[in-house]
């Protein structure tokens, strides 16, 4: 079955989906290009590392397994079951009671984020034409990876090299733009090299569907167009989430919260 969503499905942007959505789509986006720009380009799959330091609970990754805090708590309850077996072996031996007890913390712990995107390149010179992002919260979180990324964006932005930005992300902070009271859910942002400052926003919200965009490249070729809808139909049927999702479920833990309109408004459509 089709997602029940007219455009983006909110609960694939859980940490539970979200990975695999991006990997998927990204594969997709390569699938769907590679006929329409060959043989004078090539679209490969780059990955771009991040070292990010968790300072607190409230800045864990999101869409990342938190490996940190699971092998935290597990070495915690180790210390913890070792110490009450400690104490039962020294119970008949008389010792000094220490009047302080030791509490839980958790440590800033390193997380590495490895994040796909696609590279335009032409095939003689090995020049990169087009870059494609899909935002992950990585991108989008206030902290390291945020600075990171909008560190490379900048510098493709002061490049001959062209940016197709897409964010599938209601929450957090959008990529800057000077326009900063357009407002929306979700957004696609495409900047041709040959019009810098200007670009092409195609803003659009959880009732829209997903827009159509073309992918610039040199400016004597055709640009190919991205259906993004169909795309997006295309991973939701391959990945099964029409029998993988519980959206009574995953519709009251989604971030940011969906308002009671639209909780309501996802009610009407799953009844339907």
């Amino acid at each position: 079955m089709p997602s029940p969503f007219p455009g983006m499905d909110p609960c694939l942007e859980h940490p539970d989906f979200w990975p695999e959505v991006h990997h998927l789509l990204i594969s997709m986006i390569a699938e769907r290009l590679v006929p329409e720009v060959r043989p004078k380009y090539e679209v490969a799959i780059e990955k771009r590392v991040y070292e990010v330091n968790n300072t607190n609970t409230d800045s864990l990754l999101v869409g990342i397994p938190d490996v940190a805090v699971k092998r935290q708590s597990q070495a915690s309850e180790g210390l913890e079951s070792e110490g009450l077996e400690l104490e039962n072996r020294q119970s008949n031996i008389a010792v000094a009671e220490s009047k302080s007890k030791g509490i839980t913390v958790h440590i800033p712990m390193p997380e590495t984020v490895r994040q796909a995107y696609l590279e335009v390149r032409e095939m003689t010179t090995r020049s990169v034409v087009t870059v494609i992002e899909v935002l992950s919260p990585v991108n989008k979180r206030p902290g390291e990876g945020r600075e990171f990324y909008l560190k490379k964006r900048q510098r493709v932005l002061g490049s001959l090299t062209n940016l197709v930005e897409i964010d599938l992300l209601r929450g957090w902070q959008p990529m800057p733009i000077l326009a900063e009271d357009i407002q929306s859910d979700y957004r696609v942002l495409v900047s041709d090299e040959e019009r810098r400052p200007r670009a092409t926003l195609y803003p659009f919200n959880l009732r829209d569907s997903l827009p159509i965009f073309s992918i610039p490249l040199r400016s004597e070729d055709v640009e190919p167009m991205l259906n993004l809808q169909e795309l997006f139909t295309t991973v939701y049927h391959r990945a099964g989430y029409d029998y993988r999702i519980n959206y009574e479920h995953y519709i009251t833990e989604l971030t940011p919260p969906l308002t009671e309109s639209e909780q309501s408004w996802i009610r009407e459509l799953l009844q339907q």
